[in-house]
């Protein structure tokens, strides 16, 4: 069988046909996927707050960081074009946000929304008005309204204050100790964020730690934090000022994590994906493949501008069915679908639990992952707070939904790699959140072109 890959247009949506050989198609070369959509987000909102001028390389040019430009250009901070090798932003500093003429839209960007909440309601006396696509207004936003509004902050919105659109009046906050119920860097970095201009410590505690790209990045730009990993703690020490920094960006591991699985499950295959962050509280997609015995090397490690980065080496291997839960769950939970579409090709019954927030996600993963799935033939349980996933069972091609989530349209483009039979899915365009070249890469590792 001649492997195909089509994408195909019906406006608004795009349809991914794939159809390959039973054993699949070897994978070999070379490739670097987009730059870390957190750290993107996070040095476009830092930039444009701080003093002098930001230059960002790398920046992800997925539509979520372009949300991310848009508000803060709607709110008076001077961009270049996101489409420069070097992205320079002119921060206006701390406090000098303006009132924008018109509603702020994140699309369907959630970290856009929850992050610069925290800025947002820490501007005294200018009022926002924030809202976003049909997903995004559907999301759960009281998990950064509640502390913020402990805070001292005024907001508004529907169902009680709990989804957008919302409706923000600024005001001098007051810093609080925050104990968070989950282990959120949205959660935690709108809170930093908002603590900023307040007098004195503003502190978040989680039940583990949650990816730390906002400390890292907040101590860069010159912000006073303190982190105890004793006690899972973050604290920022405000007011602050902050200075425009040179913003490297490193491969994003949770779109690495689409090919070193794709590697993993695929016959033949031998690939390296190039110039990946590996910061500690992002590699529990690493932990959980070498639990299940996966033949991936770190070669050339290093650091770029704060954060960690290595080449990551993947090779085909026989893998085996593991239990993954508790703090392993916040350093990959992006990641749980393509690890779900990993532990279809592993001996044995995988069982992945702690994962509640996946359901309120840009879908509820757990249940889209386990019913798209099941369409193909897998045998997958739902579980309140993840999947049981039976390895071994021969999948078969289908039609498939993305229901506009990104990690889960790529994450089943890649279990077809594996199908037998053709498979189409569904609202593909999916994919440019966060991995706009995602089908040409594939398309290309596979030796073809997009049809």
């Amino acid at each position: 069988m001649t492997p195909r890959i089509e994408l195909t247009d019906a406006a608004p949506h795009q349809t991914l046909t794939l159809e390959f050989p039973t054993d699949g198609v070897a994978l070999r070369g070379r490739v670097r996927v987009p730059g870390d959509k957190s750290i993107s987000h996070r040095s476009l909102m830092l930039g444009a707050i701080a003093q002098g001028e930001t230059r960002i390389q790398g920046l992800l040019l997925g539509e979520d960081p372009r949300s991310t430009a848009a508000c803060f250009q709607a709110m008076g901070v001077t961009l270049s074009s996101l489409e420069d090798e070097w992205v320079t932003v002119q921060g206006v500093g701390l406090g000098n946000l303006q009132e924008p003429a018109d509603v702020l839209n994140a699309g369907n960007s959630g970290t856009t929304l929850r992050l610069m909440l925290g800025l947002l309601a820490s501007h005294p006396d200018r009022y926002f008005a924030v809202t976003g696509d049909g997903s995004l207004r559907s999301r759960p936003m009281d998990r950064v309204i509640k502390p913020l509004t402990q805070m001292g902050a005024e907001i508004w919105g529907r169902q009680n204050n709990r989804l957008a659109p919302l409706a923000v009046r600024g005001k001098a906050l007051k810093p609080i100790h925050y104990h968070s119920p989950v282990a959120s860097a949205q959660v935690k970095s709108c809170i930093l964020l908002a603590g900023l201009m307040t007098e004195g410590d503003t502190t978040v505690t989680e039940p583990s730690l949650s990816r730390d790209h906002s400390e890292r990045m907040l101590r860069a730009f010159g912000a006073n934090i303190s982190v105890d990993p004793d006690t899972c703690s973050v604290t920022v020490h405000g007011p602050a000022t902050l200075t425009g920094q040179t913003v490297v960006v490193p491969g994003d591991i949770s779109s690495a994590a689409f090919w070193l699985v794709a590697g993993a499950i695929t016959p033949g295959s031998d690939l390296v994906i190039e110039n990946v962050g590996i910061n500690p509280t992002r590699t529990g997609i690493l932990d959980a493949l070498q639990m299940m015995e996966a033949d991936i090397a770190l070669e050339n490690p290093r650091e770029v501008t704060g954060e960690p980065v290595a080449d990551l080496r993947v090779r085909h291997s026989r893998l085996k069915a593991v239990n993954l839960s508790g703090d392993l769950i916040p350093r990959m939970i992006d990641e749980v679908p393509i690890l779900a579409v990993a532990a279809l090709f592993a001996e044995g019954t995988t069982v992945i639990t702690d994962a509640e927030e996946l359901r309120v996600k840009e879908c509820d993963r757990i249940a889209v992952m386990a019913s798209q799935l099941t369409h193909m033939g897998a045998r997958v349980e739902e579980h309140p707070d993840g999947l049981t996933i039976y390895g071994g069972t021969p999948l078969t091609g289908a039609t498939v939904d993305s229901y506009t989530d990104h990690r889960v349209a790529m994450s089943l483009a890649i279990a077809a790699l594996r199908v037998k039979g053709s498979m189409q899915v569904l609202r593909a365009e999916a994919a440019a959140v966060s991995y706009p070249s995602f089908t040409a890469t594939l398309a290309e590792l596979c030796g073809l072109s997009v049809g």
